[in-house]
């Protein structure tokens, strides 16, 4: 047996509202919307990964999703001209990451990362 996707369901009454946020944030494309569902990609091909955890690490809580970008200044640029929150960081961690933590528009933590060399 191969898993061969694992999707983070999220309830909202917004969805117009909820495809503005991640589209718009993480340029992520709108590939199906039944009206009770909308559901939202990336062109890059992405594995398939479970994490479950105590911490979010460096004390934080766990987050509810973790988004892993390639340029993390850009996505850092669009959440302050959006006038949005950051809840933890930008910090680089002892574990090869730089990253923060922001909540989506319902609450949501979310842990924004991109690699280091």
């Amino acid at each position: 047996m191969t898993v061969k996707r694992i999707v983070a369901n999220l309830a909202s009454e917004h969805l117009d509202v909820m495809r503005a946020f991640y589209c718009d944030l993480f340029e992520l494309e709108l590939v199906m919307n039944h009206g009770w569902i909308q559901t939202y990609v990336s062109p890059e091909k992405m594995q398939v990964q479970l994490s479950v955890a105590i911490e979010g690490g460096s004390n934080t809580r766990v987050p509810d999703l973790s988004i892993e970008v390639d340029n993390l200044d850009e996505v850092l640029q669009k959440v302050m001209d959006r006038k949005l929150d950051i809840v933890y960081g930008p910090q680089i961690e002892p574990w090869g990451v730089r990253r923060f933590y922001i909540q989506d528009l319902i609450g949501r933590l979310l842990n924004v990362l991109q690699h280091i060399a």
